[in-house]
């Protein structure tokens, strides 16, 4: 379950952040997570109530936006979400793409007092 350390990082740098801010209380924190990340919305949760014990983050809502994947085409610029396992560019055919998006996972910010 690596979603308990991916969590703890995370939860060091909003509780340094608060820290340096002057934050006594976090209530909510968005977290952006990719597609092919893999982390588990479920798990991250659960690692997130559990952490966040006895720190400026207790009881702090975990608002998760899950990232789709993106592709850019390498032949003609397009950039697209897949259908299914397909890479396959939907404008000129071609499979040869980069994925630019899915991959994330950091907080995109935090709200407290």
């Amino acid at each position: 379950m690596h979603e308990v350390s991916l969590i703890q990082a995370l939860l060091d740098m909003v509780n340094k952040s608060a820290a340096e801010n002057g934050v006594t209380k976090v209530n909510l924190v968005k977290l952006v997570v990719g597609e092919m990340h893999g982390a588990v919305p479920d798990a991250l949760e659960f690692a997130f109530e559990v952490l966040t014990e006895g720190t400026v983050c207790a009881g702090a809502k975990l608002e998760v936006e899950k990232k789709l994947f993106l592709f850019r085409c390498d032949e003609c610029g397009r950039e697209f979400n897949p259908t299914g396992l397909s890479r396959r560019c939907p404008g000129c055919r071609t499979n040869v793409t980069t994925l630019v998006a899915g991959r994330e996972l950091y907080v995109d910010y935090y709200e407290g007092d």
